[in-house]
Order: C-alpha cells, then sequence, then structure tokens
C-alpha cells in the first residue's frame, strides 16, 4: 500500500512539496489569526492540490464558486426550513444531487466535490444551537479564497520540472450519469440523516469518510476505495498519536506542529501521488491528518482517545455506506434508465 515499489518521478515529488506546504500554510494562518474551523483551512489546499493535477484558473473558480454557493444555500436553508426536516431532507438531497451530476460528468469533478464535503459538513454543524451560521459560512468562503492564494504560490514557487500531459475526461452515457448521481446523492443524503438523528456532533471524521467514498462515483469503486479508506486513516491516527506522543505539552508550539504537519502531508502525499488515483490511501491519510491537525491538536485534547475513537467511528461509517451503496446500486440497475453500464 506504501508503493515503495513505484518510483516518484520529479513532477510527484514536487506536487508532494506543494501539498504539504499548502496544507501546512493554510493551518498556521488560521491558527495565527485565531480563526475557527480550522478544518477548512487544511483540508481545502489538500482538496485543490491534491486533486488537481495542475493549478489553474478553472480549478480556483470551481473551489470558490463551490464555497460561495454552499454559503448560500446554507444560509437560505437554515433560515427557512431549519426547524422543517420533512422540507429539509428532499431539498438536501436534489443539493447534493446537481454537485454528483457535476462530478459524474467530469469537468466540474472539484466544484461538485468540494461542494459535497463542505456542504455535508456545514449542514451538520449548523444544527446545533451552538454554531454561528454566519461565521461558519464566511470562514468558509475565506478558506476558499486563501487556498486559492496558497495553491498558486506554491505553485509558482514550485513548478512541475516538465509540462503535464493533457488529460480528458472520458464522457459517459446518460444512464451512468444519472446511476452515479442518484446513488451519490442518495448515500449522501442517508448520511446527513443519519448524523442528526444520532446526533453524532464529534464525528466528523466518520462524516467525511461518507463522502469520500463516493468519490469514485460507483460500487466497485467504493469498495476498492473503502478498503484504501481504512488504511489511509489508520495511518493518518498512527502519525497523529506518535506526534502526539512525541510533543506531549509542547502541542502549544505551533512551529513544531506545523513542521509535524508539513511532514505528514509531505509523505502521504507520495503515496497518494504514486496511487495515481483521486481516492486512495494517501488521500485518505492526508484528510484523516487535516481533520486531526485542524480540530483536535492541542494540549487541552486527548488525542488518544480522539483517535482511536476516530477508527472506531470510521470502520462504522465505512460498513454502513457500502451496505447503502450496494442496495442502491442493485435498485439502480434494475432499471435500463439508470443501469451503470452498457
Amino acid at each position: 500500500m506504501i508503493l515503495n515499489h513505484v518510483a516518484l518521478n520529479e513532477n510527484g515529488l514536487r506536487r508532494s512539496i506543494r501539498v504539504g506546504l499548502g496544507a501546512t500554510l493554510g493551518f498556521t494562518i488560521c491558527k495565527l489569526m485565531n480563526w475557527d474551523y480550522g478544518v477548512f483551512f487544511t483540508i481545502f489546499p489538500i482538496l485543490l492540490l491534491g486533486l488537481v493535477p495542475e493549478m489553474n484558473a478553472h480549478a480556483a473558480k470551481q473551489l470558490l464558486a463551490s464555497s460561495a454557493i454552499s454559503g448560500i444555500e446554507l444560509g437560505i436553508l437554515g433560515g427557512l426550513f431549519g426547524t422543517h426536516p420533512g422540507i429539509m431532507i428532499p431539498v438536501v438531497f436534489v443539493l447534493f444531487l446537481y454537485r454528483f451530476i457535476a462530478m459524474s460528468r467530469g469537468s466540474l469533478f472539484l466544484f461538485g466535490a468540494n461542494g459535497v464535503l463542505t456542504l455535508s459538513i456545514m449542514l451538520h454543524f449548523a444544527s446545533y444551537a451552538d454554531t454561528d451560521i454566519n461565521d461558519m459560512i464566511f470562514t468558509n468562503f475565506g478558506a476558499g479564497i486563501l487556498s486559492v492564494l496558497i495553491a498558486y504560490a506554491v505553485t509558482a514557487l514550485i513548478p512541475d520540472a516538465e509540462p503535464l500531459p493533457k488529460r480528458t475526461p472520458p464522457g459517459k452515457q446518460p444512464h451512468r450519469v444519472r446511476h452515479e448521481a442518484l446513488m451519490g446523492a442518495s448515500v449522501a443524503t442517508l448520511s446527513f440523516v443519519v448524523f442528526q438523528v444520532f446526533d453524532l456532533y464529534d464525528s466528523l471524521s466518520a462524516q467525511v469518510t461518507t463522502i469520500l467514498l463516493l468519490f469514485p462515483m460507483h460500487w466497485h469503486g467504493s469498495m476498492d476505495y473503502a478498503r484504501k479508506r481504512a488504511t489511509g486513516a489508520t495511518l493518518g491516527v498512527i502519525y497523529a498519536l506518535v506526534i502526539q506522543i512525541l510533543l506531549q505539552d509542547w502541542t502549544s508550539e505551533l512551529i513544531l506542529v506545523v513542521l509535524s504537519l508539513w511532514i505528514g502531508t509531505f509523505l502521504f502525499c507520495q503515496t497518494h501521488v504514486k496511487e495515481g488515483v483521486s481516492s486512495g490511501a494517501g488521500f485518505s491519510a492526508m484528510t484523516t491528518l487535516a481533520v486531526l491537525f485542524g480540530l483536535y491538536l492541542t494540549p487541552q485534547n486527548d488525542l488518544v482517545f480522539t483517535s482511536f475513537y476516530r477508527v472506531s467511528s470510521i470502520m462504522v461509517a465505512i460498513i454502513g455506506t457500502l451496505v447503502f451503496c450496494y442496495l442502491m446500486h442493485y435498485l439502480l440497475n434494475s432499471f435500463q434508465a439508470t443501469r451503470f453500464g452498457d
């Protein structure tokens, strides 16, 4: 899984450095400014630099549009339907649906992926009375702007050694697009409902897992990613535990935490680049680090308990998500208009 037998070329090494530097810059600025929701400032650069091979205006527009639209939708939903779950659930399904359609068609994958992830997280946190929704909306958009600036800066500072080959997303038949979009929106909506009903406020990693499992856009891909997600999450947790043990009460020293985060994301990004897929063990490990460092790594938090809780909740989320993915896959394949294959 670590893929030591796969050679990392110069472009891959530079990309790993960019991702590590981008995540730590976002994290550092957030901590220095004492902003809330550090996970946004850490995970957005990972999404932008990790999922997009080459930073460009198209990617920047997707991320910014996704953040802005998610904020607007959250504000409207919270104001109009926050106390009406019967209306809220179908509206949330529609919001997820058009994002998964964008992901399935390929050219707007980042817009859909970032939108699904951030909207899911914000909808969950917004349901609690102690959450300042306006603060979360503006923080999310601010994190998007900062991440774009960071991505451009690190790309200019550490450019690729040689031009990347142009990649064109393969075309998909309409019935496959419908299959992928309906399955993704259904599972994402169920995740939202489950986290609301069971009041799983402190299970952000598990919620992120349910969304990331949908990134392959089909049942077989979700099965393959489930194994990689479990492996990556475990590696991320082990790394965070080692850092907590080494630093002890020194976790208040920002320079040490920043250095630890950069090393972790740099190492895991190498695995991500070697895997050559958007949703693998390396990407899973990086997002796990983003959550643990962005929310939980403080002298007051027991990261040992937090980490083991993260792992157990992720495993439960993986099993539950896979079961529902299979059921939806089987159901959608029963109709010609929503079949996955030809």
